[in-house]
């Protein structure tokens, strides 16, 4: 019998290369030239004394290094965007799994809510935190004084905590839309099978949700839980608009921190190494997250 006409011919090698290069090729020349030249010259210039502004400079060790390890403003500005990351990332996540839960059911209007839910993905960072500042200090403080709840009516950006906790509403908020539609796609993935079946062996909503849905869900928590944190770390616009550090420095995070440090002071160098820390406490913190969240998905 002569060859199926249904079996393919291998791929020779130089086509294999060409089709790499074709799909993986673009993705590959972006990702150099947006990160990993960036990340180089960072690193390169960590280690000069070079002010951003002169076209010379000398290199100096780890002199940054030094000098941001001992300033302890970098370090306070840094533990404020871990403890509002932390905040964040939970509240971010219960808040989107709850609205995608709800969403995974059949109920009236279901795309026009998601729709509603996701816009505040769409509004840019500054404008979202302009607009937000005027509802804290306008409306907000009006429904206090109508309501007589006094945590309403305070006045949010006088105080480290109320400064703090407004951030923390702003993202939460902006945040939960986005990851709305990952926990969704997620709920749409699980195979109504396993549902029916603990129905009938008699299981409550309770033991379904979390015997049943939440472990299937595990790879969708994984991926919200990273863009969480990334995006909760690297916040800096929102920062700017609503807070922009104050009062006294206070709701300053560490990109503002690196920011100020590089072009307002003018020490290009010393903000590289105060930026090649960052990173690398940051990609501690993501891989950490990663690995443990990701030990407990499951197979469907």
């Amino acid at each position: 019998m002569g060859k199926s006409t249904f079996c393919k011919p291998k791929l020779s090698k130089r086509r294999k290369w060409f089709d790499c290069a074709i799909f993986m090729g673009p993705s590959i020349l972006m990702f150099t030239v947006l990160f990993l030249i960036p990340l180089g010259g960072e690193l390169l210039y960590s280690f000069t004394d070079w002010n951003g502004v002169d076209p010379t400079f000398s290199f100096n060790g780890v002199t940054n290094y030094f000098k941001t390890f001992a300033e302890p403003e970098y370090w306070a500005s840094l533990w404020f965007t871990i403890k509002f990351s932390f905040f964040v990332v939970i509240f971010s996540n219960l808040l989107a799994f709850g609205w995608a839960y709800i969403l995974s059911k059949d109920i009236p209007l279901r795309n026009l809510w998601r729709a509603l839910i996701y816009v505040p993905r769409i509004i840019g960072g500054v404008i979202l935190g302009f607009l937000w500042r005027f509802i804290f200090q306008n409306v907000f403080v009006q429904f206090g004084k109508w309501t007589g709840w006094s945590w309403f009516s305070q006045n949010w950006f006088t105080t480290p905590s109320s400064s703090f906790w407004a951030l923390v509403i702003v993202m939460t908020w902006t945040l939960s839309g986005y990851l709305m539609i990952i926990y969704g796609a997620g709920f749409s993935a699980i195979d109504s099978s396993y549902i029916e079946a603990a129905t009938i062996d008699g299981a409550s909503k309770r033991q379904i949700l979390f015997r049943i849905t939440i472990p299937m869900l595990m790879s969708s928590i994984t991926r919200c839980m990273f863009i969480a944190i990334n995006w909760a770390m690297l916040l800096y616009d929102t920062n700017i608009s609503l807070t922009n550090g104050n009062p006294y420095r206070t709701s300053e995070g560490v990109t503002m921190n690196i920011y100020a440090t590089a072009f307002k002071s003018n020490q290009m160098a010393f903000g590289a190494a105060k930026s090649v820390i960052f990173i690398v406490i940051l990609v501690i913190i993501s891989f950490a997250q990663v690995s443990l969240t990701s030990r407990r998905e499951v197979e469907q």
